[in-house]
């Protein structure tokens, strides 16, 4: 099942860009395996998959313990920061730094651990009070002081669109996300880029790819519905 839901969703991946005249290249597509058990994740991994995303520290921790060390592993969700200790230098890119404190902790540790970290700001741009972000007037400011950081690099922004029946009603947060990165990344602030827009999931990947999504996070549509919680 996991093998002909990726294929899937390469499709679509590939389908999208075509519609957007952007190269498949563009898009990395990271398979989030929260709550699934080991043999399904396996399963996508056999299936050609090699970015992972997790929302969940311990669960992180346990993935990278038993899988394969060609991974990328993306830290997705909300990370508090005692738990940063536990993931620096053992993830490609944190996607989720939505506030100065945690980028300074992250960058604490990298320094005491001399390891260089990615990381994402994560912006709330439909303003939902149950979501965690920075809002969208904020994001600038946190981008220039993470900036400053040592041993952490800005790397572009996340989003959590709001779970929606109709994608298209979406569309207007991601060119809202995208077009932020733009006025961002015209600032040339030294050391950050706006490369990587991380945005879209199982129910409007294929809007945020037309909009600019860089990394889509796909999890049911890959792995099925949350049965195995």
């Amino acid at each position: 099942m996991v093998r002909e839901n990726l294929e899937t969703v390469k499709g679509i991946i590939r389908a999208s860009c075509e519609r957007a005249g952007r190269p498949e290249s563009e898009v990395t597509l990271i398979a989030v395996s929260k709550t699934k058990p080991l043999e399904l994740v396996q399963e996508a991994y056999e299936a050609g998959a090699r970015d992972f995303g997790e929302n969940k520290v311990q669960d992180l921790l346990d993935r990278i313990e038993t899988m394969p060390s060609d991974i990328n592993w993306h830290m997705i969700g909300h990370l508090q920061r005692n738990k940063v200790k536990y993931i620096v230098g053992r993830v490609a890119m944190i996607h989720s730094v939505d506030s100065l404190r945690l980028a300074e902790e992250i960058s604490r540790e990298s320094v005491k651990r001399q390891v260089e970290t990615d990381i994402l700001i994560e912006v709330n741009v439909a303003g939902e009070e149950s979501k965690f972000g920075v809002s969208v007037e904020e994001t600038a400011s946190l981008v220039e002081k993470a900036s400053k950081l040592p041993a952490v690099h800005v790397r572009g922004l996340m989003t959590i669109a709001p779970f929606v029946e109709d994608a298209e009603e979406n569309r207007k947060y991601f060119q809202k996300l995208k077009q932020l990165s733009v006025d961002i990344e015209n600032k040339n602030i030294d050391n950050v880029n706006m490369s990587v827009l991380s945005m879209g999931m199982t129910g409007d990947y294929s809007v945020a790819i037309e909009e600019g999504a860089t990394f889509v996070r796909v999890g049911t549509g890959i792995f099925g519905e949350r049965a195995f919680a």
